[in-house]
């Protein structure tokens, strides 16, 4: 097979599809999002996280990994992690500290990649990064359908303190994930060029 081909087949693998499919979900997401339909919203980020778990699941199991994948994927759940967010906030579902906290570890941990990275060196997604994604998906999912729900009925109240609390674990890990990110990256920052 020659190389453009061999291109080819990594763009188009079906890892990579899956994350160009959760880049395409965003603006039917922020849609239905502007236009009050939250349980719609909440199905779609749903979509989103399942459609994650499986792309890096296919990707690592038939060893489809590729660079355009590992910039795609995150940038499919910071996407959705961020417009979300943006929602939330502005309808007073969530204080602006959540979404301070995800973007100031996003600048810096994509901060840190750019100069390891220029050294030649790749640090791999951690399970701690892992969970941050899973816990913030599944809050973010949750507080969109408490949105969805009869505002005083008790389950509306009794989903939204559940999700709240697991909204706070998430914003742990995102801090603790990047101060990881930041100790295992340090020894790159202060090595001489």
């Amino acid at each position: 097979m020659d190389q453009a081909a061999e291109r080819k087949r990594q763009v188009f693998s079906i890892p990579n599809i899956m994350s160009m499919f959760r880049i395409a979900l965003i603006p039917l997401f922020a849609s239905a999002l502007l236009r009050g339909r939250t349980a719609a919203a909440a199905a779609l980020i749903a979509l989103s996280a399942l459609t994650d778990v499986a792309d890096g699941f296919v990707a690592r199991r038939f060893h489809m990994v590729t660079q355009l994948g590992k910039v795609l994927d995150p940038i499919a759940d910071k996407l959705a992690v961020v417009v979300s967010l943006c929602f939330l906030l502005e309808h007073g579902v969530v204080g602006s500290w959540v979404l301070l906290v995800v973007i100031s570890r996003e600048f810096l941990v994509s901060g840190l990649r750019m100069v390891v990275a220029s050294k030649g060196v790749v640090i791999a997604a951690s399970n701690l990064g892992k969970w941050k994604t899973a816990t913030t998906m599944t809050s973010i999912c949750g507080l969109l359908f408490v949105c969805a729900l009869p505002e005083e009925s008790c389950a509306a109240l009794t989903l939204a303190l559940a999700v709240r609390l697991l909204l706070v674990v998430a914003m742990a890990l995102t801090v603790w994930s990047g101060i990881d990110y930041f100790a295992k990256s340090w020894k790159y920052l202060v090595e001489e060029d």
